[in-house]
């Protein structure tokens, strides 16, 4: 298993009811698509070890988010993917922190046509 089942579970109880909701493994992960659209993926850093969460924000408040507790970029192809945060267990550990991430990711799916 590349990545917490434990957290899959905690993600996935935060998403259920809010629109179509799908779930597809990509090289190693769980991404859950809401409405058609990429909106939230669990992860392993394969560096660390770390669980993480792969958190799509858009470009608007990506600066801003890049800034909370446990957010790094994410840079899966070599370059920064502007709009996508890594979330490392320090920021998502806690219940209020794991909604505020689900929160963001749901905000930003919310914009998409």
């Amino acid at each position: 298993m590349a990545y917490s089942e434990y957290l899959v579970d905690r993600v996935r109880n935060r998403l259920r009811g809010i629109g179509f909701l799908e779930e597809k493994k990509m090289m190693g992960a769980l991404v859950f698509m809401l409405n058609g659209k990429m909106c939230i993926g669990v992860d392993v850093d394969k560096a660390t070890t770390n669980d993480r969460l792969m958190v799509r924000v858009g470009k608007l408040n990506y600066g801003k988010l890049l800034g909370e507790k446990g957010s790094k970029q994410m840079n899966f192809t070599g370059k920064p993917s502007k709009g996508f945060l890594y979330i490392y267990p320090e920021g998502f550990d806690s219940e209020e922190d794991l909604d505020f991430w689900v929160e963001q990711a749901i905000k930003f799916n919310k914009l998409l046509v």
